[in-house]
């Protein structure tokens, strides 16, 4: 940190510039005119949406590939291109990056729900500083600005190309690449043994749920559409009208990805908001009400903890029998979608309607039997999926700090022109 701040000092003691994308390179597109085919048994490598996602150095070592006829006239990522996600189902994970640091004589074709940019002029820029510094915290934020949607949000290339970076001098940007590298290095390890042990604990928690759920000596076995009533939920057309979001007495409006990975609840708050003017048009449920996606992220089921309205992409579980525990019932949902939504039809957004789900088999002990089986799952389900306790709060932890190191050596002041 002391031999950092000798470099500042010693090249950039005012400042340094900062400069919009478009005076630094220009973007280009992923694949384009493939069918389903031309990625079976391909004969170039191909990189994905979660390779980028997940990986702020690009992972070139990859299974995926594509067919790539002689001739053919794809855009191919270059050492120093940085790779972005261009939609997500939120605005939050739109424009992931991910930067190729390394040289490559193979040639890499990109994802055409992607998209690269090229930098003109390579020579005063650490393609691993680079990768640091598109996923700072601010740079993150103008970028999260660029996307827009309702369902989907997708990155407006033409606002992206006006977001400004900044270009600290070479040796200063080797260095806190190199500090920052180090610093990763050890976060990851540390991350890796308790995302395993996390990752054992899950294991287990799963395999008793599903042990607690299936492995009944007494009891009987109904199709969903026997032991409940469900609508799908509903919103006005076109998705586009701004006049159907926000404004005097709106209201949550629930999505796909307003429901919660873990927990089988909401997120606390929903993206987007009905307005008064749309609300006769969708569906209201009031809190408590069982809920399922369809679509894309197919199985998340949530007992909402707030009255909303909801999306026509979700299942809304009106009425269950009454000698269904509603809380049993949602874990039984889940798992039975864990296993259907690897069959599910479709390709980058998996659907399941609700006729095919209407046929899905649960067992049912008594109201007694469920009762004690919810409440072993809750606890379990705490201990493993809490951020507030136990090793998730641990693994958040060395992430902020992470975080934390990367955005204060990220930040720089800028230099008067």
């Amino acid at each position: 940190m002391i031999e950092l701040e000798e470099l500042i000092q010693k090249y950039c003691p005012d400042g340094v510039k900062w400069k919009p994308l478009y005076e630094l390179g220009d973007f280009y597109s992923g694949l384009t005119g493939k069918s389903k085919d031309d990625f079976k048994d391909g004969n170039a490598k191909f990189i994905t949406y979660v390779n980028i996602f997940n990986n702020p150095s690009l992972k070139t070592d990859v299974e995926e590939r594509v067919k790539i006829a002689e001739g053919e006239k794809q855009n191919t990522v270059q050492y120093g291109d940085v790779l972005f996600t261009g939609s997500s189902e939120t605005p939050d994970e739109c424009g992931m990056c991910s930067v190729l640091t390394h040289h490559t004589n193979e040639k890499l074709y990109l994802n055409s729900f992607c998209f690269g940019f090229r930098f003109f002029d390579l020579s005063d820029k650490c393609p691993d500083f680079i990768k640091h510094m598109f996923r700072s915290t601010s740079i993150r934020k103008a970028i999260c600005r660029t996307a827009n949607g309702v369902t989907r949000y997708n990155v407006s290339k033409k606002e992206f190309a006006k977001i400004e970076i900044p270009i600290p001098p070479l040796p200063v940007q080797k260095e806190i690449a190199r500090v920052l590298d180090v610093f990763a290095e050890l976060q990851a390890e540390l991350q890796a043994e308790l995302q395993a042990e996390l990752q054992k604990r899950k294991q287990q928690y799963n395999y008793y749920r599903d042990l607690l759920l299936t492995n009944l000596d007494d009891y009987e076995e109904f199709s969903i559409s026997d032991i409940s009533y469900y609508r799908r939920g509903s919103f006005p057309q076109p998705y586009t009208n701004m006049n159907f979001y926000g404004g005097e007495d709106a209201m949550p409006f629930v999505q796909v990805a307003d429901i919660a990975n873990e927990g089988y609840l909401l997120n606390e708050v929903t993206n987007q908001t009905i307005s008064k003017i749309a609300q006769p048009k969708s569906v209201f449920v009031p809190k408590g009400t069982v809920i399922c996606s369809l679509q894309g992220s197919i199985g998340r089921v949530a007992i909402t903890q707030y009255d909303a309205y909801i999306d026509r992409t979700i299942a809304i579980f009106t009425s269950i029998d009454p000698r269904v525990d509603k809380q049993y019932f949602a874990f039984q949902l889940s798992r039975i979608f864990n296993i259907a939504k690897e069959r599910a039809r479709g390709g980058t957004i998996k659907t399941i309607t609700k006729e095919e789900f209407s046929e899905f088999k649960i067992h049912i002990p008594s109201l007694k039997k469920q009762r004690e089986i919810v409440d072993i799952l809750v606890r379990f389900d705490t201990l493993t999926t809490n951020l507030s306790q136990g090793l998730p709060a641990e693994i958040e932890k060395r992430r902020q700090q992470y975080e934390f190191y990367r955005d204060k050596l990220l930040t720089f002041k800028r230099k008067e022109a």
